[in-house]
């Protein structure tokens, strides 16, 4: 069921509909303060500031998820692999068996 979620960032209230568990919005809306923090110089205020904020907080977001991304891919693959070369193992332990199994 969907509920509706409010914060405060960078001194503006956000609002947003959401059917995600409320551990993972905490964590999501941690994030992203965090990352907006990390961002922002102190005592910067004004839509300039708070527009290029966020940005850079887009920007950090966005190269997290490619990295994660690009790591999934690689960690896909070499999980194809290793299911490949176990499977093939698997088949000659069998054919094996079948030659000592037929003495």
């Amino acid at each position: 069921m969907e509920r509706l979620v409010r914060f405060e960032l960078i001194g503006l209230e956000f609002a947003f509909y959401t059917g995600a568990p409320e551990e993972e919005v905490e964590e999501i809306i941690a994030l992203v303060t965090d990352l907006v923090q990390e961002n922002s110089s102190s005592g910067t205020k004004g839509s300039v500031a708070v527009g290029k904020v966020a940005v850079l907080a887009s920007l950090n977001i966005a190269s997290r998820y490619v990295e994660l991304k690009r790591d999934f891919k690689a960690y896909k693959q070499e999980t194809e692999e290793r299911l490949a070369r176990l499977g093939e193992q698997i088949s000659e332990e069998l054919a094996e068996e079948k030659i000592i199994s037929r003495r």
